[in-house]
């Protein structure tokens, strides 16, 4: 069942066409060109939704970010635009960054931090300029030195504008307001309720592929990442917005009308 009231869901109501852009992973430039043309295509009474895992891999972290905040006010200026028509959702990205940040909590804290290192989390530090090397210093000393270095990296965070409440607008899935659309970050386990679907949003891919039939009434869902290094797919009920962006490959975007159907298309 489908709660409008539940702040962890963006609800995307009021609109025709949903414009979805899958995974960014620090690739600023490619961001920006798809921006430049999506303004392009951008109708009244569209809604956009970025789907996660804009941190990470690619060298330009920051400015991704910087990009979509720019993108926000684009959009935001124009006549009858509502903050509640752009969502931005939590990828496995923002999902490592977030548990980066409770690291003295973590059990065997050294081999957590080495194990997001080499899942993309090393790009994002050093786009914020700190150093995994100190982290790794930080957890040979204890959990009082882990939370000096994390909040040194919160510091970093706070001196770039709109950065900390990027993170914080995170949200685990979004739909439409009748129930049309649904969007994720990598997949959903169509055996259980949306409710109850915990970290799959972000580390579910396995479940992606094999769901064929209306998952819950939704005419259609989309995710941006395949974890499983997939290739873009468009024609399935549930459609994969992975180019491979940050990983050598391009960055897309697509947009569905409530019925389900793919209305536009973009890549950069």
């Amino acid at each position: 069942m489908r709660n409008e009231t539940d702040s962890r869901f963006a609800v995307l109501g009021g609109g025709r066409r949903v414009w979805a852009v899958g995974a960014i992973h620090g690739e600023a430039g490619r961001l920006r060109a798809l921006h430049d043309a999506l303004n392009e295509r951008f109708e009244p009474g569209d809604r956009l939704v970025y789907l996660g895992n804009f941190l990470g891999h690619g060298v330009h972290v920051v400015a991704a970010e910087n990009e979509m905040l720019r993108q926000r006010i684009a959009i935001l200026s124009r006549p009858g635009a509502d903050p509640e028509d752009i969502a931005y959702l939590r990828g496995a990205q923002e999902e490592m960054w977030r548990k980066l940040m409770q690291l003295q909590f973590a059990p065997g804290p050294g081999e957590v931090l080495d194990w997001m290192l080499g899942q993309g989390v090393d790009a994002t530090l050093r786009a914020y300029g700190q150093n995994a090397q100190d982290g790794r210093a930080a957890c040979r000393e204890g959990a009082l030195a882990i939370a000096r270095w994390t909040t040194q990296i919160r510091a970093a965070v706070h001196g770039h504008p709109g950065h900390d409440e990027l993170m914080s607008a995170l949200r685990r899935a979004a739909f439409t307001a009748d129930g049309e659309l649904l969007f994720v970050a990598a997949g959903i386990d169509p055996g259980r309720p949306l409710g109850q679907q915990g970290d799959t949003f972000w580390w579910g891919s396995g479940f992606f592929a094999g769901i064929e039939a209306s998952y819950s009434g939704y005419r259609r869902i989309v995710r941006g990442h395949d974890r499983s290094g997939g290739a873009l797919d468009l024609e399935s009920y549930a459609v994969t917005l992975d180019g491979g962006c940050g990983r050598g490959g391009t960055l897309a975007a697509a947009c569905f009308g409530l019925d389900g159907a793919m209305l536009d298309w973009l890549e950069a």
